[in-house]
C-alpha cells in the first residue's frame, strides 16, 4: 500500500509540475508574445486611424481577490473573492512606441516581434455584492431578500449601461470573451486577450474572464481546478448580463486548457435554463463561435454532458483545436486514466460519433501539426497558423475547408492545420469598418 501511495504521489507531482511549467511559461510568453510578421498575420493597413491606439482598452470580469498597496488597487491575486468585479485596464503594445514604429517593427525582414505587452493599472467600474445573497423561504420557494436583491440588480444595470456606452462609442456589438487556463495570473489573461483582439481586427468588445488561477506549489494545479469550479456561477452571470443587453449582437468565446471546463459547464447550464423556458439557446444567449484550445476535458464527460445534450446547437460553430502530442494533457490522462479532449484521437470516439458531428456541421476538430511550445499545450497563442486560423474564424465567420480557411479533412473527420498554413490570406479581407 505504501508503494502505491508513493507512486501516485509521484505521478501527481510530475503532472502538477509539468502543467505548472507549461502554463506558467505560456503566461510569460503572452507578455513577450510570438506574434510573427504583422504583414502576414494582420492587415495593419486596413485599421482606421481611430483604432490605431498604442494602449487599447481591455475589459475584465474577475472573482479574484483584490490586492491593494498604499490604499490603492494594485491588481488581483490567485485567491478567491465572492464579490465579482467588472473593470478596465490598458495594455501597452510595444515599448512606448507609436503605431508607425510598431508597424515598422512587425513588418521588418529581421523578424522582430512585438515588444512586451504590459497591462496598466486596472480600474474597477462595477463591484457586485457578495454572493450568495441572503435568502429566505417564501411562498413555497427560496427567494433572495428584497434589499440585497435590489442592490445586486442595481449593479447589473450599471454593468449593462457601461457595455451599452462602449458599444455606442466603438460601434462594436460583438463581444469577445477569453477564459484562460491554470497557472495564469490576472495580467496573463489581459495580455493574451489583447493578442486575440488585435489579430481578429479589433472589431469587438474584449472581455477577459479572469478566475482565481495561478496558485503556487506542488498542488497548485489542483487548487486551480477547484477555483475553476468556484467560478462557473460568475461566468454564467456575465453571460446572462451580456445577453440581456439589446445592443449586444453576438458573444464569441475563446477558452484554453482548464478554462474550457469552466466555459462549457457554464454554457451547458445556461442552455438547459433557456430550454426550460421554451426558448432557443442560440437566440436567447446570443452565442456565436466557441473555440476550445488544448481542452483539459474528460472525453467521456464531454460525450455525456455535451454531445448527448446537443450542446452544439447553441453556437454558430465550435472549433476544437487538438494536438495528440500535448504532453500536459497526456499526463492528465495518465493520472485520471481517461483521455483528454484536447489530445483526442479518432480511437477515443465510438464508431459513428465523428460522422454524426460531421453531419450537423457545427463542431470541427482541428488537428495541429508540429504544435509549438515546450509541451505543446500553449500552441494557440504561440503557433502562427493556429492564431491566424482563430483570427480568420472570428473575423470572417468562415468554416474549415473554405477559401479563407484552407484546412484539409481526413478520413476520420478531423481537419488538419498544416505548418505551412497560408498566413498571407488575412490581408485579402475587406477593410475593417469598426464593426
Amino acid at each position: 500500500m505504501q508503494i502505491y501511495i508513493t507512486r501516485t504521489f509521484l505521478v501527481a507531482l510530475i503532472f502538477a509540475t509539468v502543467l505548472s511549467a507549461c502554463d506558467n511559461s505560456a503566461g510569460q510568453l503572452s507578455k513577450t508574445p510570438n506574434l510573427y510578421s504583422t504583414g502576414k498575420f494582420y492587415p495593419t493597413e486596413h485599421v482606421p486611424d481611430s483604432l490605431r491606439t498604442v494602449a487599447p482598452q481591455m475589459y475584465f470580469v474577475t472573482d479574484r481577490a483584490s490586492v491593494t498597496k498604499a490604499g490603492a488597487l494594485a491588481g488581483y491575486s490567485a485567491s478567491r473573492s465572492d464579490s465579482m468585479v467588472f473593470g478596465s485596464a490598458k495594455v501597452q503594445f510595444g515599448d512606448a512606441v507609436d503605431w508607425a514604429d510598431l508597424v515598422r517593427q512587425t513588418h521588418s525582414d529581421s523578424g522582430q516581434r512585438f515588444s512586451t505587452l504590459t497591462p496598466q493599472p486596472a480600474q474597477e467600474i462595477v463591484r457586485f455584492p457578495v454572493t450568495p445573497l441572503p435568502f429566505e423561504r417564501r411562498d413555497g420557494g427560496i427567494h433572495n431578500l428584497p434589499g440585497p436583491e435590489a442592490e445586486y440588480q442595481h449593479q447589473v444595470r450599471l454593468f449593462q449601461a457601461a457595455i451599452r456606452e462602449e458599444i455606442k462609442r466603438t460601434g462594436n456589438g460583438r463581444m469577445l470573451i477569453y477564459v484562460h487556463g491554470v497557472k495564469n495570473d490576472f495580467d496573463d489573461s489581459l495580455t493574451v486577450l489583447a493578442n486575440l483582439w488585435h489579430f481578429t481586427g479589433r472589431a469587438s468588445l474584449p472581455i477577459a474572464f479572469s478566475w482565481p488561477a495561478g496558485n503556487n506549489g506542488v498542488f497548485g494545479y489542483f487548487k486551480d481546478r477547484e477555483a475553476g469550479e468556484f467560478s462557473i456561477f460568475h461566468l454564467k452571470e456575465l453571460l446572462r448580463m451580456l445577453a440581456a443587453v439589446p445592443e449586444v449582437e453576438d458573444i464569441d468565446i475563446v477558452a484554453h486548457s482548464r478554462g474550457t471546463e469552466i466555459a462549457t459547464s457554464a454554457l451547458r447550464e445556461l442552455i438547459i435554463e433557456q430550454r426550460a423556458k421554451g426558448k432557443k439557446p442560440k437566440l436567447a444567449l446570443k452565442t456565436g463561435t466557441l473555440i476550445l484550445a488544448a481542452a483539459d476535458l474528460d472525453v467521456g464527460v464531454m460525450r455525456q454532458r455535451l454531445m448527448a445534450e446537443h450542446f452544439a446547437e447553441a453556437f454558430e460553430q465550435i472549433n476544437v483545436y487538438i494536438n495528440d502530442n500535448d504532453s500536459a494533457l497526456h499526463l492528465s490522462s495518465t493520472l485520471t486514466s481517461v483521455p483528454r479532449f484536447g489530445a483526442s484521437r479518432a480511437a477515443d470516439f465510438r464508431p459513428g460519433e465523428l460522422e454524426s458531428l460531421g453531419r450537423i456541421g457545427l463542431v470541427y476538430f482541428i488537428q495541429v501539426e508540429t504544435a509549438g511550445g515546450m509541451y505543446g499545450h500553449s500552441y494557440f497563442r504561440q503557433n502562427p497558423g493556429v492564431m491566424s486560423d482563430i483570427a480568420l474564424t472570428l473575423r470572417t465567420r468562415a468554416f474549415p475547408g473554405s477559401t479563407l480557411r484552407p484546412l484539409d479533412l481526413d478520413e476520420q473527420n478531423f481537419w488538419t492545420l498544416h505548418p505551412n498554413y497560408p498566413l498571407e490570406r488575412l490581408p485579402e479581407l475587406s477593410p475593417i469598418d469598426g464593426r
